[in-house]
This record gives C-alpha cells, structure tokens and sequence, in this order.
C-alpha cells in the first residue's frame, strides 16, 4: 500500500532544488547515485560495516529520513528497522519500495530450495508468497538496471526541470551495470562448474544470473539458527568431497567457516559481502560490488 499511494503524498519540492533522497543499503545508493549523476548526493543510511539486517539508526539519520523527499529501500523483508523508522518519522516524504516493484525479480531462497529436494529450474520459480522469497534482490543485475527507470521517473515527478537529465543519467547507469555484468561473467565462466558452499544463502540471484554451482550454505536464510545436526551434515558433505571451496561472510564468524573446512581438502576462499558494506559509497560502488563478488569467487575456485 505504502509503494502505491507514495506519490500522492509528494512533499513540495522548491523547482530550485534537487530532491533529499534517503537510501537503506549501499547497491541502493550506488544506483541511486548514478541517476542524480552531478545534480546530488543520496544519503546512505547503512553504516559500513554494519549488519543491513539489524541495524540501529543514529538520530542524525532519523532527521534525515525526516527531511527526506524520497525515500528509496529494498524494503521491510531486509530491513525491518527501516521499515518501523518510516511508519514513525516525520513529514510526508515519498517512498519507493524497489521489493514490492513488479519488475523486481523475486526467486525462493535458493539453495535452501535445492537442499529441499528442488530442481535448479524449479528453485529458480518466480514466488510472491510467504517467508520464503530471498530479499537479495540487489543480486540480479537485470533488476538493478530496471531500478534505474523507476529512479529517474520516480525523481523526474518530484524534480521535472531535471526529468531529462535523470532519464540521460539513467540510461548510462544501465549501460554501466551490463559492462559490469559482463566483466563479472567474465571472471565466473571458467569455474561456473565448480561447486562451492557460502555462509548463509544470500546469493541466489547471484547463482542463478551467472550459472553457478551451489553446493550448500552454513546457514539456510537470513534467520535461521545453525544447529550441531547442520553442521555435521555440512562436515559429512565437505569430507566426502567434490566440493571446491567454502567462503566466509561479512558479519559473520569466520571461525565457523575454518572450522568446517579443516581436516579436508575444501579451500577457504575470501569473504564475501553481498551488501558491500565495506565498499566505498557512491556511483562506483555496484559494479566494484559485482566483479568483486566475480573476483573472490574465481579466485578460489579456479584450478
């Protein structure tokens, strides 16, 4: 309801300014970046480093989002302190809710769904229920480059004088999330064979965009505890090999990862942060996220 009645609450704008735009996560705001291009900055909530699923909001942010004229997040399945930040703010600032966007491709948790008995074709099902639906979005770069659209249109209704500016800007960023996609292919095309095991299952889009071959995950979602049953099935799988390498996570132990590796012959590989939190903010920052993803993950699955 929030994404379909958000622009009849537009806030003024003054035609001699740029929109206050607000984002959740860092590939939000990288996007977001690329379609103000030279006109403005969006403000990043998410600190770096900082878990995007838990998360508390300093006061300086809470007036910004009370300052806001757009407000742009995946929305409440991946950050629930946001989505409680909104209801309570001030002002009447507009929301995008990219999640709930009929072009926001939605696939099941991934590799909980193969783990589940699934083909690769059935996990891959687009799903609009229940818990299930990975939050990840972010992950497909053919819903980043849709995102721009909604972007540019989205600041073109609050700012018109710069309607074509944003649409020019929004274009280029499109065209700079495919040469990222294709430099990323790049990387993972040798080694899209090779089998792997990820923290939690946070790369579904990512799996399934470039072919990849999941081979299990610590933890199946965002929320699920891991059990000693879990691990010791893990453990029996890595021991029975076949499975190239194990990756550590952003935000999470890396002594898990270390411990389930050891004693077999499954490489560690570098960590992965599906979120970026560690990247530089700005216009750079989605594609460096998808080639670093690339990267790492060539990296240790390459012969």
């Amino acid at each position: 309801m929030r994404a379909l009645l958000a622009f009849l609450l537009i806030p003024s704008v003054a035609l001699a300014e740029v929109p206050r735009v607000v984002t959740d996560i860092p590939p939000v705001h990288s996007i977001v970046a690329m379609v103000m291009g030279d006109l403005g900055t969006p403000t990043l909530l998410l600190d770096q480093g900082a878990d995007e699923h838990d998360f508390q909001l300093k006061p300086s942010q809470v007036a910004a989002l009370a300052k806001a004229d757009l407000v742009v997040w995946i929305g409440p399945e991946l950050t629930p302190w946001l989505d409680s930040a909104l209801d309570a703010r001030g002002g009447e600032s507009a929301v995008l809710t990219l999640f709930d966007d009929v072009g926001t491709y939605k696939i099941n948790y991934f590799v909980s769904a193969l783990e589940a008995g699934e083909t690769q074709a059935e996990a891959e099902v687009h799903e609009t229920a229940g818990g299930s639906i990975d939050p990840h979005v972010w992950l497909d770069p053919s819903t980043a480059r849709w995102w721009t659209g909604l972007i540019a249109a989205d600041l073109s209704r609050l700012d018109p004088k710069n309607a074509a500016t944003y649409t020019a800007n929004a274009e280029a960023a499109s065209a700079r999330i495919a040469a990222a996609e294709a430099e990323a292919e790049a990387l993972l095309l040798p080694v899209r064979d090779q089998p792997f095991v990820t923290f939690h299952d946070a790369f579904g889009y990512f799996i399934s965009t470039f072919g990849l071959t999941p081979a299990g995950t610590i933890a199946l979602g965002d929320a699920a505890p891991t059990g000693a049953a879990r691990l010791s099935e893990l453990r029996s799988r890595l021991e029975a090999g076949g499975v190239v390498c194990i990756f550590p996570e952003a935000q999470n132990d890396p002594a898990l990862v270390t411990q389930l590796a050891e004693g077999t012959n499954v490489r560690i590989g570098g960590t992965l942060d599906p979120v970026g939190s560690s990247l530089e903010p700005g216009p750079d920052a989605y594609a460096a996220l998808l080639i670093g993803l690339a990267a790492t993950l060539a990296d240790c699955l390459a012969d």
